[in-house]
């Protein structure tokens, strides 16, 4: 019987492991998304005042 219960907290901790690892990805993803997309938004007003960019000034 405890064998049983070993092999099933080692299979909830791997789960909740593999939950929390989700987590963070999904989490690190949302934040490139939203840093993404403030570049396109802030390269989108540099093309519309007619800047040459970001390259063209280094």
């Amino acid at each position: 019987m405890s064998s049983v219960m070993l092999v099933a907290a080692v299979m909830v901790s791997l789960a909740f492991g593999v939950l929390v690892a989700y987590g963070f990805c999904y989490g690190m993803f949302q934040v490139f998304r939203i840093h993404s997309q403030a570049v396109a938004v802030k390269a989108a007003r540099e093309r519309a005042l007619g800047r040459s960019g970001v390259l063209a000034e280094r």
